[in-house]
């Protein structure tokens, strides 16, 4: 599998490199936002890791670049921002996960691995996240394997919202994604569906955050 590793602190990139090739993955490395931005529009890969901080572009708009042009590899975001606003920020751009530095590698190992697996099981045709799963061809939730009572609408959420896992989905975008279905939906509606799909996730243990003006946000299980 091939990454793009976009780090510019010399010593941090080297490291990083030397662990994610003993992953077994073959490592591009970049300094430079720009060079990043130039090389996502030329070639693929399975992976990016991006640090925020970089010179000639920021992380931030490589990243808003990169989702522009319509990419949907997996990106794991590297930023020293502990504010809760600039990590929401990053996924609301289009990351879908990040590590604080500074970071033991374990941790950044666990969470590409996770990546990983999220985006295999999205080709097979179900999302996954912890024990909670959607079929997308049967349209059928489950949880620990046994089947969730939810209504089409809530299904269309849960699925908006399991593709976006950890990034933040707004109103206008939930709404989007409901109309056409047999009517326009507003923001009133929206309101009633995730407050209804979030009362038969939360006794799971399956945590979905309202965050005031931004919208809502699923977030990721472990196991």
């Amino acid at each position: 599998m091939r990454i793009l590793l976009v780090e510019d602190d010399p010593a941090l990139s080297a490291s990083l490199k030397q662990g994610l090739q003993q992953m077994g993955f073959a490592v591009e490395l970049t300094h430079d936002g720009a060079e990043a931005d130039a090389i996502l529009s030329l070639r693929n890969f399975d992976l990016v890791v991006l640090d925020l901080g970089l010179p000639g572009m920021s992380g931030m708009e490589v990243l808003k670049r990169f989702r522009k042009r319509g990419a949907t590899t997996p990106v794991l975001i590297l930023t020293a921002r502990d504010a809760l606003q600039d990590r929401v920020a990053g996924l609301k751009a289009g990351g879908d996960d990040y590590v604080l530095k500074p970071f033991d590698f374990e941790e950044l190992e666990a969470r590409l691995q996770a990546l990983l697996r999220r985006t295999q099981s999205e080709r097979e045709g179900y999302l996954e996240t912890g024990d909670l799963r959607l079929d997308k061809r049967s349209r059928q939730a489950f949880f620990q394997n046994q089947p969730l009572n939810l209504s089409s609408r809530e299904v269309d959420v849960l699925e908006l919202l399991m593709n976006r896992l950890g990034r933040v989905v707004s109103k206008d975008q939930i709404a989007e994604h409901l109309t056409g279905l047999d009517e326009e939906i507003g923001q009133n509606a929206v309101e009633v569906y995730v407050h209804r799909l979030r009362k038969k996730l939360e006794p799971l243990g399956i945590p979905l955050r309202t965050l005031r003006g931004l919208g809502y946000l699923l977030e990721k299980i472990n196991g």
